[in-house]
């Protein structure tokens, strides 16, 4: 009865197949009992393929293993809910309490395990240098990071941070 017309329902809306949420929140813990949360602008998912939710303006928080805080945003991304998994896409942000930043394509979350892999370029941002890489696989809750695929460093010795106008083009 609900596919006839669209129906607003303060705020999730139902038009033919397509559920469509305003601000949704996911959160629970990692395998090793770290805290996360994902919040949203919005979040769609067709009936027909219930395992999957599309989420727009995504920004999501998760425990390191210091306690630190790594914060991502991204313009889009899916949400897998069988597998657990988190596409990120479109200009993703990173950054995190001592002060890494980084800028990704795209990035696959293991929501579970916090496993993160991008086969896209990736730009690092540390306290005294830049890292980028066609490659990235963030393992065993972060504790292993591989870059891989065309790895460039540029990195400041004397202790200052890095201008990023300073550092030669690529």
């Amino acid at each position: 009865m609900l596919q006839a017309l669209p129906v607003n329902l303060d705020k999730l809306v139902v038009s033919g197949t397509k559920i469509t949420m305003e601000k949704p929140r996911l959160s629970g813990f990692t395998k090793d009992q770290r805290p996360y949360e994902f919040t949203a602008e919005a979040a769609a998912q067709d009936l027909k393929k219930p395992d999957v939710v599309e989420l727009q303006n995504i920004n999501a928080k998760v425990q390191m293993e210091d306690k630190g805080i790594m914060r991502m945003t991204a313009i889009s991304g899916v949400y897998d809910t069988k597998k657990e998994s988190l596409k990120l896409e479109q200009q993703i942000l990173l950054s995190s309490d001592n002060g890494y930043k980084g800028r990704l394509t795209e990035a696959v979350v293991d929501v579970r395990s916090g496993d993160v892999v991008s086969e896209k370029p990736v730009e690092l941002e540390m306290l005294q240098g830049i890292l980028n890489a066609n490659r990235m696989n963030i393992t065993n809750s972060g504790d292993v990071i591989r870059f891989e695929n065309g790895v460039n460093m540029t990195v400041m010795l004397n202790g200052e941070p890095l201008r990023k106008d300073k550092i030669p083009a690529r």
